[in-house]
């Protein structure tokens, strides 16, 4: 926190609720995250509260009698705006975007609206119901041109994307995304080097390029396989680095997010041209994870980021 909160607040008597958990595909994720923050702001003599969300209310918040939450909550009611609106409504401050910030950043329908009304490069797309025939569907999909990006219309950690390059394969990648949600969100693929860029207090920090792997930057390669190499200030161009940061900063500006994000971003193969995938309203805390990894880069180690990003969420 900046010493004008210290003033304000005694950092051993202020209690940060660590909210974690939840109920939704990424809760295995999310208590990584959490226990991570709460340990981390122990580490600098912050008392911290972890708090095991369970339901879809804030009665875990209540009953912890926190002063102020640290949303450590990823996918369903943590990034999709509910959360954020009931802690508004108790009075509890938090950081990271407001509740219809977190609603267009979660729905990527909403999210590719607002790109496209932004002048934001990304990806051709469709909207699928899953209840449309296979047939019908394979043959939209090969008007529309392949290979094909299916992915839910709302999850996170690239849970239930599947990559479609033979229509054969088609009815499988529907089958995983109707797990999930009853609409399928698709993409045409775009081909070229995976980068993300964190997003700090209306700063862009440094691109960090993702290279798995696996076929893509998928959950497997995210959280479970060590072979995946993450690159800070990758070997490309300056010109092409500084055009992925400034369409990163105008993508979460275009959802209304604020505090911090992190953004993902295809450089495309043939002339490197950014096109944004998503914008990650909660990204990952832990030490492994993108943003805190972006933040060392700029000096900024993962304790006094975990301080800083709850100090946000205080008035000064």
């Amino acid at each position: 926190m900046t010493d004008t909160l210290r003033e304000k607040f005694d950092n051993k008597t202020i209690r940060i609720g660590i909210l974690m958990g939840g109920f939704s595909s990424e809760r295995e994720i999310s208590l990584k995250s959490g226990n991570a923050v709460c340990k981390a702001l122990a580490s600098l003599g912050y008392n911290a509260v972890p708090v095991d969300i369970k339901t879809p209310s804030a009665e875990g918040a209540d009953s912890s009698n926190i002063d102020v939450a640290f949303i450590a909550m990823h996918g369903k009611f943590g990034e999709d705006g509910e959360l954020q609106a009931l802690l508004e409504a108790r009075g509890i401050p938090y950081a990271g975007s407001g509740p219809q910030a977190s609603r267009n950043a979660m729905d990527k329908i909403i999210t590719k609206k607002l790109f496209i009304q932004a002048k934001i490069s990304t990806a051709d797309y469709f909207v699928m119901p899953l209840k449309t025939p296979l047939e019908k569907a394979k043959a939209f999909v090969e008007s529309f041109g392949m290979p094909v990006v299916v992915k839910p219309r709302s999850e996170g950690s690239s849970v239930g994307i599947t990559i479609v390059k033979d229509i054969t394969e088609l009815e499988n990648a529907l089958n995983i995304c109707g797990q999930y949600q009853n609409e399928a969100l698709v993409e045409k693929f775009i081909k070229g080097r995976e980068v993300t860029v964190g997003i700090l207090e209306d700063r862009a920090l440094p691109l960090i390029e993702l290279r798995p792997k696996r076929e893509f930057y998928d959950y497997i390669a995210k959280y479970k396989d060590d072979k995946t190499e993450y690159i800070v200030n990758p070997d490309i161009a300056k010109e092409y680095q500084e055009e992925a940061k400034a369409t990163a900063l105008r993508a979460h500006r275009s959802l209304g997010c604020r505090h911090f994000s992190r953004v993902d971003v295809i450089l495309r193969e043939q002339d490197n041209k950014s096109f944004v995938l998503e914008v990650n309203s909660i990204p990952g805390m832990t030490e492994r994870s993108l943003l805190p990894k972006a933040a060392q880069a700029m000096g900024l180690d993962f304790p006094h980021l975990c301080e800083r990003l709850t100090g946000m969420s205080l008035p000064i």
